[in-house]
């Protein structure tokens, strides 16, 4: 079992979610018995599928997010920053702007967000105590 699956990402968050096909790596839903009183619990976990050729979500490559949100949701924009020609820097000089050109945008519920902040956490805990010695995590401003 990986890492993903182990920490239930979804559950909370999810309540009243619409759309099972899109759901975080583990969820439970509790439902009644047609013919029972007592509740009956239904644990699954969602895997995601291997990428392939019909696949919409693709490996994207990102090295700088933007977020953004509203009363209802976060949305994340991730780009890819290049490094800067003399021109661009001029002109970012000038303009005080440098424009990164859009990978993807992810929007997320607000009920998602403390879930996705934990497990952000945790797979930074255990990513630190696995490459410690490589010199990853000197610490610094990321932005």
């Amino acid at each position: 079992m990986n890492q993903a699956s182990r920490y239930d990402l979804g559950r909370r968050a999810l309540r009243g979610y619409s759309r099972p096909s899109r759901l975080p790596a583990a969820y439970s839903r509790t439902r009644a018995h047609p013919m029972s009183d007592q509740p009956k619990q239904i644990n699954f976990t969602i895997v995601p599928a291997d990428d392939n050729e019909q696949s919409p979500a693709r490996r994207t490559y990102a090295n700088f997010c933007s977020i953004a949100h509203t009363p209802f949701d976060f949305t994340l924009t991730f780009c890819e920053v290049m490094p800067l020609s003399e021109k661009e820097i001029k002109a970012a000089e000038t303009e005080n702007v440098v424009r990164a050109p859009v990978r993807t945008k992810v929007v997320v519920p607000v009920q998602f967000v403390p879930n996705l902040i934990a497990a952000l956490q945790e797979h930074w805990r255990v990513f630190s105590e696995s490459y410690s010695n490589v010199g990853w995590n000197k610490g610094g401003p990321i932005h």
